[in-house]
């Protein structure tokens, strides 16, 4: 029974008008808040370089804050649109500008008065000299920093002038790395000509590394305001930070304190209280009278509720929240108000030694968790553009897909609060990296150390409420960089004294530095210092310790898919196989005649091997398919090549529990369209893969593997859930036309939090004499009756299979506000993919296999009418492709 069953009705409406209250204060807001994001202009800075070539760009124009130059560029008609074509090459002069913008406001009387008046500027993008009303204000040279500055006696009236002047990182770090004797390895070289090869200028500076380009998007080297601008006014306080720190949290009792920390005028007395409730309406009140003295104060308060709501992971319990309210008082008055929205939870990371290594596990109020999702990156190249609806699709996709985890990974940037709001109400737990995605950083510069300490400061206590974040992780591959491929030996030998130096930073940096300010700030959240790595450990990128990237499929050798079943790591945060979008995302960049596998504006929007990647693409369509008939038919090959080849993966992973603890894949969405890893495309379509995710990352679950060099098949039940099921599995051996072979059943009974070995029969056992090309093996699992997991078990690469027509039928009806469709099949259908061309629609399944005989049901939303539907539905399978 709920909890809100036990009060009276009376109670219940009071507890709720208490949390819309408490929802329509404004979070850690003083006074007088008011942003200044109108107005503004920009240009290119006339005496620039680039001004030259760029005429039009020196003159004023309007732009757009939170915003970047080129999306301001793109809106006043100076530039095309950076995503369609292959424009990326005509825009590599806009990174290596400088850009100014302006904007002026007027200041009441009354604000003009306030004791206090801060300018606060949410991300500057990077080094950035701001003036105002002609005087120098502050030199900005952090994208991830929050900067807040005093403003007293500098504001007037009328007509306050607030510039700022961006210099171009490439040109104002090139400079120091050429003069460099031995250069520390960068990332993504660009092939442009804006830097050289050999001295990449990305990793020093404290800027999102996807701007530099990556392999699954364009190099866009921005700057802007791309959060955020107000003017913050006070008189006697404000409340500077808010947080609740919990010391023990269990179902009996959370025990703890509510920080509070308070900026204050000058010396005084004054009452702090503390207002909560949950999500049964239960208020609580703490109240503390407190001394002020001019400067930073830190209060804390003692916090002990009884019986609490705890947050969970989706699949464990809910997602309960607590909204904290904090109010200071004195005979005056309210003098300042904060509100912060926080789950009660405990985490920890379970690193048990064992025979073969150390393991690694996420354990949230002492229920081990197996960590089932992807890893995301940034939204878009320019992240102003990213909205919370837009966040809201992408995150309610992962967790429809049946993820609980999402690594935010470090070559982006810090996300917004609606991003940890999102994920605190949807129970996607975070792991969260510092933002260092690749190549080796300056660690042995004190001030460059400084700056990131005070970066990861800000972004740690401004991020630490969130229930939802379970780890701080200190980079992206730097550590296995340096020890894996080849960067530090290839320093080591050209001057062995700058390698330890480098060496040294970097372990300052991640070992301590980092470290220290988790500890110090993080709510008792775990610390890794790399991913992957055994933190710090001899090795880096280790099967038996830590958490593990395995590129040896789709990178390195590029193995084939089967070689997913030979790895089995403790954690596995990064694996991926890549896909192209649909044919409508595509259409989106590329005009139909642009389209093909090896056409420029394709190209342009393959990333990987600099615009090759679709050899590697081709190897392996090739490999398992055949070689395809068209372009769109190799789009749809790539899309099964990712699907089929993950699945294999994740599923590997879930059936290797307890020794394997999480399966994260790369990646989970995309920041322009284009080839890439991802199961969502930017535009948040689903991809076979992420349908294929659904299935696969399920509570329950059958994983039947067949490793085609022993030419043997393993059966592993997985169960999520918290207590027993009874079931049974199922095995029939058809023929594609559907007759069966043979049958087995048995009962079956899945432990918590479980993968069950059933059964391993080889390639003999399974077809008894019958033909392996037209023969499968269909694994079930089925609880009350319904089957809630299939896997079907093929003799070999689906080009030696002989299909048959599946003669796919397909029925499309109205059911009440939406749709049904009625799929059936004569004979075997696998990856069957169903396409409506440009109408929007949202199946509820889709990238399946239909069973001989098998018809089955799938819902479906779209604003278009039943006939434009019908005349647009389109069908394909392996046979019909």
């Amino acid at each position: 029974m709920p909890q809100t069953a036990r009060f009276p009705s009376s109670w219940r409406m009071l507890a709720a008008v208490a949390l819309l209250l408490f929802a329509a204060a404004v979070q850690a807001a003083p006074l007088g808040s008011r942003e200044l994001h109108q107005g503004w202009q920009f240009r290119l800075l006339p005496d620039d370089p680039e001004a030259a070539a760029h005429r039009d760009a020196t003159q004023w124009h309007g732009a757009r804050v939170p915003g970047h130059v080129h999306t301001d560029l793109f809106a006043a008609g100076l530039i095309v649109d950076p995503y369609v074509g292959a424009a990326e090459a005509q825009l590599q002069w806009i990174g290596l500008a400088g850009w100014e913008y302006r904007t002026s406001f007027d200041v009441d009387a009354a604000t003009l008065a306030r004791t206090r008046n801060e300018l606060v500027f949410d991300g500057l993008d990077t080094y950035a000299t701001v003036y105002l009303n002609g005087r120098e204000l502050l030199r900005a040279d952090n994208f991830f920093r929050t900067w807040r500055v005093p403003v007293d006696g500098r504001l007037r009236e009328r007509g306050n002038e607030l510039r700022v002047v961006f210099e171009s990182p490439i040109r104002k770090l090139l400079p120091r790395v050429l003069a460099m004797p031995n250069k520390i390895a960068g990332n993504y070289p660009s092939p442009y000509g804006d830097e050289p090869k050999d001295a990449m200028t990305g990793n020093f500076a404290r800027k999102p590394g996807y701007h530099y380009g990556w392999d699954w998007g364009p190099r866009y080297v921005t700057a802007g305001l791309w959060r955020g601008v107000r003017l913050d006014s006070w008189d006697r306080a404000r409340i500077a930070d808010l947080h609740v720190q919990p010391h023990s949290v269990s179902r009996e009792r959370a025990k703890g304190e509510v920080a509070v920390e308070v900026e204050s005028a000058a010396a005084g007395t004054a009452t702090l209280e503390v207002e909560y409730a949950g999500p049964d309406g239960r208020p609580g009140k703490l109240q503390q009278p407190v001394k002020l003295q001019a400067g930073s104060n830190r209060y804390a308060l003692a916090l002990a509720i009884e019986r609490p709501r705890l947050w969970y992971p989706v699949g464990y319990g809910e997602q309960a929240l607590y909204t904290f309210k904090a109010t200071l008082r004195d005979a005056d008055g309210v003098q300042a108000q904060a509100q912060r929205r926080t789950g009660l939870r405990r985490v920890e990371l379970k690193r048990e030694k064992d025979a073969t290594g150390q393991g690694f596990a996420f354990v949230v109020n002492g229920i081990e968790i197996f960590a089932k999702g992807a890893n995301a990156i940034p939204f878009d190249a320019f992240p102003a553009r990213v909205t919370r609806e837009r966040l809201r699709r992408d995150l309610q996709s992962a967790r429809d897909a049946n993820m609980n985890m999402l690594r935010n990974w470090g070559g982006g940037y810090y996300e917004s609060d609606d991003f940890f709001d999102l994920a605190d109400e949807l129970g996607l737990m975070v792991w969260q990296d510092f933002m260092f995605g690749g190549g080796m950083p300056p660690g042995f510069d004190p001030q460059f150390r400084a700056s990131v300490v005070a970066e990861a400061r800000d972004n740690v206590r401004r991020l630490r409420n969130h229930p939802s974040i379970v780890l701080w992780c200190g980079n992206n591959e730097e550590e296995t960089a340096w020890k894996d491929w080849g960067h530090g030996k290839k320093l080591k030998e050209a001057d062995p004294k700058f390698a330890e130096e480098v060496w040294n930073g970097y372990v300052a940096l991640f070992g301590k530095d980092l470290r220290e300010v988790v500890a110090q700030e993080g709510a008792g959240v775990p610390y890794w210092s790399s991913s992957p790595s055994n933190d710090l450990g001899e090795k880096a990128n280790d099967s038996n310790n830590g958490d593990k990237h395995y590129w040896d499929v789709w990178g390195g050798p590029a193995l084939p898919a089967t070689a997913y079943l030979d790895e089995t790591p403790r954690f596995m945060s990064e694996y991926g196989l890549q896909g192209w979008p649909s044919l409508r995302t595509i259409g989106a960049f590329a005009k139909p005649e642009e389209q093909g596998v090896d056409t420029p504006t394709i190209r342009a929007h393959q990333k990987f091997l600099a615009g090759d990647g679709n050899t590697r693409l081709l190897k392996y369509v090739r490999g398992e398919y055949g070689e395809p008939r068209d372009f769109a038919d190799f789009v749809y090959l790539s899309q099964q090549v990712q699907a089929e080849g993950i699945e294999l993966a994740a599923l590997h992973h879930r059936a290797s529990r307890p020794r394997t603890m999480g399966s994260l894949y790369w990646q989970l969405n995309d920041v322009w369209p284009g080839a890439s890893w991802a199961s969502l495309d930017y535009f948040g379509r689903w991809k076979p893969l992420h349908f294929h995710a659904k299935r696969f990352f399920a509570p329950l679950a059958v994983a039947a593997l067949r490793r085609p060099a022993q030419q043997r098949t393993e059966l592993s039940l997985i169960s999520d859930r918290q207590q027993a099921v009874q079931g049974e599995w199922r095995l029939q051996v058809i023929d594609f036309d559907g007759t069966l072979r043979h049958e087995q059943r048995e009962k079956a009974t899945l432990a918590p939090l479980s993968a069950t070995r059933a059964g391993s029969w080889s390639d003999a056992e399974l077809l008894r004499g019958a033909d392996p090309t037209r023969t499968a093996a269909v694994f079930e699992l089925i609880v009350g009756g319904r089957t809630l997991s299939r896997n079907v078990v093929y003799f070999g690469e689906s080009r030696t299979l002989a299909w048959t027509d599946p003669k796919l039928q397909a029925t499309l009806r109205r059911d009440g506000d939406g749709y049904r469709l009625q799929l059936h099949a004569d004979t075997l259908a696998r990856a069957v993919w169903i396409d409506f061309g440009d109408r929007d629609v949202e199946l509820a399944d889709n990238a399946l296999t239909l069973l001989p005989s098998e018809t089955v049901e799938i819902a479906l939303k779209s604003p278009a009418d039943l006939d434009s539907l019908q005349r647009a539905l389109s069908l394909r399978s392996l046979y019909r492709r």
